[in-house]
């Protein structure tokens, strides 16, 4: 697919740079499942299956943990004439519509490609922002759609997520549960879990990592699309105080989906979690749509 998004030849290389090394530390993950389930086939079968859900239904498994559902126009008009307005400008497919009925004030794309993509708003942003902000914040997500990064993170995360499970069920399974084990056996399956573990972590960096670029390149390529990053940077402003007002619960519920989301679920004083975060902190995305606002010469 091509669209009138400007390319980022620089988002495209650390997605291919990222995938390699995440599929090094894939390969020392099957390799640590050979060892674990001793069954080549089984491994097979399991990783494929899990990649294949994770690739396929990505944008059912996201809709459905948000409470997200899809809309007709007759139900969104205004949502639906805004994407069809932006969609026309960048010369790129529609994707499917959806609201999430939660305060939580965001908006995501997922799915595994531009013919099935979805954009999904939840109804606290609908509430919170004027239509110019809210079609900056969609042109901020199309972007991920355009630039296929949205299909790249719910891979990378896919390895992630797997080498947490084969961590936990050595720990809980193995470990624990093998009391009649040799001692050789024991230090194998200790192995097992480290190479797990250490594929989790370096995974966990890398995903981060490339969230947080991505993020800023969506941000400038939905601002140069719209051409009013000073409206994006208000939609950010305003949903980034929002966020922090909204009960710790509802945030811990939606923090799987960091990744995914305009901005990130994090409630206050969580400076650890920042540091680790998918996106990068409102102050420098403040300040790159200042740059752009000031290279477009737009005036208040």
């Amino acid at each position: 697919m091509r669209s009138r998004f400007e390319p980022d030849r620089q988002l495209t290389t650390r997605m291919v740079v990222t995938m390699f090394l995440l599929g090094l530390l894939y390969v020392a993950f099957i390799a640590a499942l050979v060892v674990l389930l001793e069954s080549m086939v089984l491994v097979i079968v399991i990783a494929a299956g899990l990649l294949g859900a994770q690739y396929w239904f990505s944008d059912r498994i996201a809709l459905y943990a948000m409470r997200g559902r899809l809309v007709s126009r007759e139900e969104q008009p205004a949502l639906h004439g805004i994407l069809d307005r932006l969609c026309a400008s960048a010369d790129m497919p529609k994707p499917r519509v959806a609201v999430s009925d939660m305060d939580l004030p965001n908006a995501f794309a997922t799915g595994r490609n531009a013919d099935h993509a979805v954009v999904c708003v939840t109804t606290g942003l609908l509430r919170r922002l004027e239509t110019e902000e809210l079609e900056g914040v969609l042109a901020h997500e199309l972007s991920h759609v355009a630039h296929r990064d949205v299909a790249v993170i719910t891979l990378a995360s896919f390895l992630g997520v797997i080498a947490g499970l084969i961590v936990r069920f050595a720990f809980y399974s193995q470990l624990f549960g093998g009391r009649q084990r040799d001692q050789n056996t024991a230090a194998v399956l200790a192995i097992v879990m480290a190479v797990s573990a250490l594929v989790y972590a370096i995974s966990f960096l890398l995903i981060r990592a490339l969230s947080r670029y991505r993020e800023l390149s969506a941000d400038r390529a939905g601002a140069m699309l719209t051409g009013k990053p000073s409206v994006l940077a208000s939609a950010l402003t305003k949903v980034s105080g929002d966020v922090a007002r909204i009960p710790t619960r509802d945030l811990r519920t939606a923090q799987a989906f960091n990744a995914f989301f305009f901005t990130p679920a994090l409630g206050p004083g969580t400076v650890v979690a920042r540091v680790f975060s998918t996106h990068p902190s409102l102050e420098s995305r403040l300040e790159a749509l200042a740059e752009i606002s000031a290279q477009l010469g737009e005036t208040p």
